[in-house]
Parts: C-alpha cells; structure tokens; sequence
C-alpha cells in the first residue's frame, strides 16, 4: 500500500467535521434559552452558531476532498456521509429560519430544526466524526 504523499497519516477533515457539529448542537442550547426568557440575543447566537457551524462543514468538506486525493483517508462511510449531509441542509434551512423576526425565528421551528440536528449529529460523532475508512500504513483500512 502506498505512503500518504505527505508522511502524515492521520486525515484532517474529522477536526473540522467535529468542530463544526459542535457548533451547530450548541444552537440547540441557545434557542432553549431563548424560548425560555425572550431575550433576543439568544436567537443571535443561535444564528451565530448555525453560520459557524455550516462554514466549518465546508471546510470539512474540502478537507475530504484533499485527504482523499492525498491518499489519507479510504473509502467514504455512506451512512455518516448521508446524515452529515442531512444535518448541513436542515442547519441551512435553519439558518433562514432564524433569519425571521422575533418569537417565530426560534419557536417553534428554529428548535425542531436544531433537536434534529443534534440527534443527526450526536449519531454521526458517536462513530467518530469521520466520513471516510481511516487508512492506516500497517493494516490498510479499517471501519
């Protein structure tokens, strides 16, 4: 099996894929507090998050397409592929959501919308918020 052309094994896309899920399970928790005490400026940060969080994912996605290309990572794990995907569109159908005025911005979609993206994202992370087979130069790829 070939080196990856970088000598680093280890692909980078699962730092940026974690990070950015982070992000968008914490908007879960700011639109909680905003549906709990009105106060604006916790709908601002739930739409700080979301835009945080969807950045992060195209970085990640980048990342797949370079740690693939450089021989880093295997083949893609569909299921994580498909619920990473799920999550980015529903996070993006959150973030015009959020772009409402007032009450409407968070209750009742702007929640729904970030409870089934964390549930999306807490499935994907407890796999290990790696997209592709990690390739490893002694045992080729592994699951």
């Amino acid at each position: 099996m070939a080196r990856p052309i970088s000598g680093i094994s280890t692909p980078l896309h699962p730092f940026f894929v974690g990070l950015g899920g982070a992000l968008l399970m914490a908007a879960l928790f700011t639109d909680y507090m905003y549906a709990s005490n009105s106060l604006s400026q916790w709908a601002n940060f739930s739409v700080w998050l979301i835009t945080g969080g969807l950045v992060l994912a195209l970085i990640a996605t980048i990342f797949v397409v370079i740690d693939v290309a450089l021989g880093k990572a295997g083949a893609i794990r569909w299921l994580d592929f498909r619920l990473l995907v799920a999550a980015a569109i529903l996070s993006l159908v959150n973030a015009f959501v959020h772009t409402r005025d007032a009450w409407t911005s968070v209750v009742p979609t702007g929640i729904t919308l970030s409870t089934i993206v964390t549930i999306l994202l807490l499935a994907v992370g407890l796999r290990g918020w790696c997209l592709t087979a990690v390739k490893s130069a002694d045992r080729g790829e592994r699951e």
